[in-house]
């Protein structure tokens, strides 16, 4: 596998955003001698009304290629962030025909043999969760991996087409050597406890107690019961949320951070009359939950450590020809977290960059995020292809 061509810029007009982009491109392939079969275009939502140009332009640049993709608030490139901007970033792959299929609502699976598959899906989709769980389904390794697009313009989405609504994305078969890891960006604040009693997304009792207690005690808030006194402890509530692990699993730490298996929810209110906590997902009694926060420190850990670990993954089997491990890489993380929840403008994207090396990478700012065929908030999504 030759390594990947990418490219990313930035102009008011998206045509000549793109006409710079493949400059960049054609560079590369000068070079690489490159015969790209697959291509991603991540975009701004400011370019979301040209999206259909924007496709008709690169199949007319690059005839023969399968494209997919996504707009967001913000994009990535190796390196580099661009929000609420108008700019976009794209990235071309040469893979054997047989080893990747585009889909869609009008063009499913239908039995071809996936190894794993990239999903980009609208937010508004009903039964969301339950839909990329039989897509993963379908795969030999059950494991989906992607984004929610996200915008003023509605989740729009690239799969040969233009899509708004629903899922799409691209499979790969089991001759590609694609690697995927998430990071979380939350730390607990308290203990760990089981849930013994909730009422649909209605948190009632963890470890025996009120909800609503365990909650204000790991919050170091005193035991408040008054209309008043919790109305005061609001602004708390907001910025707290919940680290939810699935019945008859332990939430392992990456760090002093979460594992994989932690999925993290919003607190979306309070019955103080019950003394319980409402959850954006739906409980079940056996889960294990801890209340969490938002931790740059703790994400920039666990981003370095998901990198590290693809890295030296992929050094354990060099390709032939010596040259770089990775041939290109995909990384979606959350719309909340970017270069300002690090510190600084292309923080993330450069703490990648760090971690990983100088490879071909692009992806974009989700309003959630899929790994494990679950979807995640809050977190980073990192997957590379190996050169063999």
């Amino acid at each position: 596998m030759k390594p990947f061509a990418h490219a990313h810029a930035t102009h008011p007009d998206a045509h000549m955003a793109l006409a710079l982009a493949a400059a960049q491109i054609e560079a590369q392939r000068q070079t690489s001698g490159l015969q790209p079969t697959l291509g991603w275009l991540y975009f701004c939502d400011g370019f979301a009304p040209q999206a259909e140009a924007l496709l008709a332009e690169l199949r007319q640049r690059w005839p023969g290629v399968a494209w997919v993709g996504a707009a967001g608030p913000g994009i990535c490139a190796s390196g580099v962030e661009y929000f609420d901007e108008p700019a976009l970033a794209l990235m071309l792959a040469e893979l054997p025909a047989d080893q990747f299929r585009v889909f869609s609502g009008t063009r499913p699976l239908a039995g071809w043999p996936a190894e794993l598959l990239q999903v980009h899906a609208d937010p508004a989709t009903i039964d969301l969760q339950e839909l990329i769980a039989e897509l993963a389904a379908q795969t030999d390794s059950s494991y989906a991996f992607g984004g929610l697009a996200l915008g003023r313009y509605g989740g729009v989405q690239l799969a040969d087409g233009v899509w708004r609504g629903g899922l799409s994305g691209v499979a790969f078969g089991s001759g590609l050597r694609v690697l995927s890891r998430v990071s979380q960006g939350c730390q607990p604040l308290g203990v760990e406890r089981r849930i013994s009693a909730c009422d649909g997304n209605l948190l009632l009792e963890l470890d025996g107690l009120p909800a609503l207690d365990c909650l204000l005690q790991d919050l170091a808030l005193p035991v408040l019961s008054q209309p008043g006194e919790l109305r005061e402890a609001l602004p708390r509530f907001r910025k707290t949320l919940a680290g939810i692990s699935p019945v008859g699993k332990t939430q392992k730490s990456a760090g002093r951070g979460y594992g994989a298996e932690v999925l993290v929810r919003h607190l979306v209110g309070i019955d103080p009359g019950r003394r319980g906590v409402a959850i954006g997902d739906q409980l079940q009694v056996g889960q294990r939950l801890s209340f969490c926060e938002r931790n740059p420190e703790a994400a920039r850990r666990d981003l370095l450590r998901i990198c590290t670990e693809l890295r030296a993954e992929g050094e354990e089997q060099p390709p032939a020809d010596g040259g770089p491990a990775i041939a290109g890489a995909l990384y979606i993380s959350c719309a909340g977290r970017g270069g300002p929840h690090f510190g600084a403008p292309s923080a993330e994207a450069q703490w990648v960059q760090h971690g990983l090396g100088d490879v071909p990478l692009v992806g974009f700012f989700a309003g959630g995020e899929i790994a494990h065929a679950n979807l995640y908030g809050y977190t980073g999504v990192l997957t590379v292809f190996m050169r063999s």
